[in-house]
């Protein structure tokens, strides 16, 4: 789990990154004719809701809802003291899709040191006595053995 201050250091850049990426929108995007507006703005800022999001997914909890009610309602209260409920969040969670994979992949990810790590899974098409009438990946799957024995696909 992230820690406190590790939290607040995320979240500083979670905050300056959404105001450029708004500003950014706003300068760079069409301007539809006002449309009438049927939410007011949530009292939770996006980068609260971005931080929720990377505490949720590097905790080890499975389902939001119980780490959203349990973990941050109850004992992150101090940390986010704007708090809505459950279902506001999953709507606003819609808003905050596209910054936070362009705020993962610019700011989270470090460089590469050129030391990568490779999963050496095979992944099976079919059997071994369907390969010939296999069409699919017909021309990018091939035989491949692993310790597992000898397998068709990638």
């Amino acid at each position: 789990m992230i820690t406190e201050e590790k939290n607040t250091e995320i979240f500083y850049i979670a905050d300056d990154f959404c105001k450029f990426f708004d500003a950014q929108m706003v300068k760079y995007t069409f301007k539809a004719p006002k449309k009438r507006k049927y939410h007011r703005d949530s009292r939770m800022s996006k980068a609260e809701i971005m931080i929720i999001m990377i505490l949720f997914h590097s905790s080890g909890y499975r389902c939001l809802k119980h780490f959203y009610l349990e973990k941050i309602c109850k004992h992150m209260r101090h940390l986010f003291p704007n708090v809505v409920s459950y279902n506001r969040f999953v709507e606003l969670e819609r808003e905050i899709a596209l910054p936070l994979a362009i705020f993962i992949k610019k700011v989270l990810l470090g460089k590469c040191t050129g030391i990568s790590f490779v999963d050496s899974t095979p992944l099976r098409i079919c059997r071994n006595q369907r390969i010939l009438i296999n069409k699919t990946f017909k021309s990018i799957a091939q035989r491949g053995k692993c310790s597992m024995g000898w397998f068709f696909g990638f």
